[in-house]
C-alpha cells in the first residue's frame, strides 16, 4: 500500500487541533463584539408643589330629619319641610342648577327596651332628606346658613369651600412639584460630581384638594337671629411627583 496516500498520525492530529482553534476563535468573536459599556446610573427624586389660594365658592350640605310612627305621615312632614328650605334658598337668589337633593332615606327605628333575644319591635320611622347648595358669592354664605336652619333644616352636615379655577391652580402646583424634584436632584448630582441626563420616567404620586369642613346643627341653632360668622381663609392645592433621571 502506498504510504503517500495516507497522512501520518501526527499530521492528522495537528490538523484537528488547528481546526478546533479556528472554531474557538470564530465562536469567541461575536461575544467580543457584543460587549457594551455598562448602563449609566440614575437618580430618583420626589418633589412637592403647593399653591395657597382664597376660595371663591362654598357648598352647604343640610338635611331635614323627621321621625314618627307612620311612614306616610313622616314622609309627608319631611317633604313639606325640605320644600320650604329649597323655596327659601331660591328666594335668596340661588339658581336651581346650584341646588341638588342629597342623602334621601327612610329608616326604621327599633324599640330595644325589651330584654329579649328576639328581633326588636319597630317603634317608628325616620326620614332624612338633604339638599346641597352651591354658593357662588361668599358674601351670602353666613346669611344662607342661618336661612336654611330657620327654614326647617335641623342638620347641617358640612360646609365645603371651593376654588372655581381649581384645575388651573393644580396645574401650577404640578409645575412647582417638578421644579422641586429637579432642584433636589441637581444638588445631589453636583455633590456626586455627575450631571443630570434625560428624564427616564416621571410619575404623579398624589394630589390634595380642599376638604369639607364639618359643622353640627346644634351650634347653629343658637345663631338664628343673626348671620353665622364664617371665615373662608385660604385653601391649599398640592401635587406630588417622582422623577428618575439618567446620569452623564
Amino acid at each position: 500500500m502506498n504510504a503517500h496516500l495516507f497522512p501520518s498520525v501526527s499530521l492528522l492530529r495537528k490538523a484537528v487541533l488547528a481546526a478546533g482553534l479556528s472554531a474557538a476563535l470564530v465562536s469567541a468573536a461575536p461575544a467580543v463584539a457584543q460587549d457594551s459599556p455598562a448602563p449609566a446610573g440614575t437618580i430618583t427624586m420626589q418633589g412637592r408643589g403647593a399653591v395657597s389660594v382664597a376660595p371663591d365658592m362654598a357648598v352647604i350640605s343640610a338635611s331635614v330629619v323627621t321621625t314618627g310612627k307612620s311612614t306616610a305621615d313622616v314622609l309627608a312632614e319631611n317633604s313639606a319641610a325640605i320644600a320650604k328650605v329649597i323655596e327659601a334658598v331660591k328666594a335668596n337668589g340661588i339658581e336651581a342648577k346650584d341646588i341638588q337633593t342629597k342623602g334621601f332615606g327612610i329608616y326604621p327605628r327599633y324599640d330595644h327596651s325589651k330584654n329579649s333575644s328576639s328581633q326588636p319591635d319597630i317603634a317608628g320611622y325616620e326620614v332624612r332628606n338633604g339638599v346641597e347648595v352651591k354658593i357662588r358669592d361668599l358674601a351670602k354664605l353666613g346669611g344662607l346658613l342661618t336661612l336654611v336652619v330657620e327654614s326647617g333644616a335641623n342638620s347641617v352636615d358640612s360646609i365645603r369651600f371651593e376654588v372655581s379655577n381649581a384645575d388651573e391652580i393644580l396645574d401650577e402646583a404640578r409645575k412647582k412639584a417638578v421644579e422641586d424634584a429637579r432642584h433636589k436632584a441637581g444638588i445631589f448630582a453636583t455633590a456626586a460630581g455627575v450631571d443630570l441626563g434625560a428624564i427616564a420616567d416621571i410619575t404623579e404620586t398624589g394630589t390634595e384638594m380642599p376638604r369639607p369642613y364639618m359643622m353640627r346643627a346644634e351650634g347653629m341653632m343658637m345663631a338664628k337671629s343673626a348671620d353665622v360668622p364664617i371665615e373662608a381663609g385660604e385653601e391649599t392645592i398640592s401635587a406630588n411627583v417622582t422623577i428618575r433621571w439618567t446620569l452623564k
